[in-house]
């Protein structure tokens, strides 16, 4: 193996990994409204809509969600979830 097959060897390997980064990058940003939208086409409606969601550190995240007309705020991560009633934000 010569020189120049390591190095064709050693781009490709970059170029590839670059197209799943690139993958993975355009899911994450990309994929949630291409589902909500997917979701939004059934008929009948839903009982549960997530309202907002706030990343607050690699481990935890705040969802605001509505079921059955009552928002409830849920903060998600370490393995457990905790939620409450927000007061006075029933529709």
């Amino acid at each position: 193996m010569d020189f120049l097959d390591f190095l064709r060897a050693v781009l490709a390997l970059a170029v590839t990994l670059g197209l799943i980064g690139l993958a993975a990058w355009v899911a994450r940003k990309y994929a949630p409204d291409l589902l909500a939208r997917l979701q939004a086409r059934k008929p009948g409606e839903r009982r549960l809509k997530t309202i907002e969601t706030l990343v607050l550190d690699p481990t935890k995240r705040l969802v605001l969600v509505q079921v059955d007309g009552e928002e409830r705020l849920i903060l998600l991560g370490e393995g457990r979830e905790l939620n409450a009633p927000l007061p006075g934000r029933a529709r």
